[in-house]
């Protein structure tokens, strides 16, 4: 298989040893079921919002061969208060994106929700059920446009909210997730990726 994962520092996994991002335990969990990978390419940095992306992303992906392109976006446009109409613009242009790497397949698109980080012990400063209203608004959003699109969705906003203060969960800064929580986030996308083997 052939993987491509779009998005910012969950995507990476800030603050975690590379191997414990979610998109190198997708890797080794079909690398367990048999699987050969043959390509994971992350494009992401921490702090990126969604046009930040755009740009390196049509920079560094010049090929429509993957297998599986997975997208998670826009905590970093929450957090600088940008609009969610703005957000919603990029966010179709990503998913558009995503889906020509994706060989035009819709089906081989996997759109992750955002983590809900105002409930972390980060957040000293902000109300924390603005933030989560806020992400709540990106997220129906995101879930609107890919459903639309024939995308896969997977809500992990949940699971970051019931963990958001068990250190098991968050990494050292308290902000990010640890590999255990992101071992949540890869174990759903395995679901859906075996469920459609290619």
């Amino acid at each position: 298989m052939k993987i491509l994962c779009l998005g910012d520092s969950y995507t990476i996994g800030e603050g975690v040893p590379f191997q414990q991002n979610y998109p190198h335990q997708i890797a080794s969990a079909l690398a367990s079921e048999n699987y050969t990978i043959e390509e994971l390419t992350i494009v992401a940095t921490t702090g990126w919002t969604t046009d930040e992306l755009i740009g390196p992303m049509e920079m560094q992906i010049k090929k429509n061969h993957y297998d599986w392109v997975t997208l998670l976006i826009g905590v970093n446009n929450q957090y600088r208060g940008r609009s969610a109409a703005e957000y919603k613009v990029h966010f179709a242009y990503l998913l558009n994106r995503a889906i020509y790497f994706a060989q035009g397949n819709a089906q081989q698109v996997i759109v992750l929700s955002i983590p809900d980080w105002g409930m972390t012990p980060f957040n000293l400063e902000r109300n924390k059920v603005e933030v989560s209203a806020a992400i709540d608004e990106y997220n129906a959003i995101n879930k609107k446009l890919a459903l639309q699109a024939n995308a896969n969705y997977i809500d992990i906003t949940p699971s970051t909210r019931t963990n958001a203060t068990n250190a098991e969960f968050l990494a050292i800064d308290g902000l990010h997730p640890s590999g255990k929580e992101y071992e949540i986030w890869s174990k759903e996308c395995v679901k859906v990726m075996l469920a459609n083997v290619l």
